[in-house]
């Protein structure tokens, strides 16, 4: 796994750019606000009321 749940968004939008239409697709509208670049993927799944498991697999399926 090359995405992982500890991993911030911004982190993720700026490494796996991919990953952006994943995370707009989960409903997280989030990956351009300032708390995004310190929120952890799981923090904001918690927030959103996401599935954590299913929102790591498809993101990690976009990066492959």
């Amino acid at each position: 796994m090359k995405i992982l749940k500890e991993m911030t968004i911004g982190e993720v939008v700026r490494n796996y750019p991919e990953c952006v239409e994943v995370l707009f697709g989960f409903g997280m509208g989030c990956v351009g606000c300032p708390s995004a670049q310190a929120e952890t993927i799981e923090e904001a799944s918690q927030v959103h009321g996401i599935e954590i498991e299913k929102l790591m697999k498809a993101l990690n399926e976009a990066v492959r």
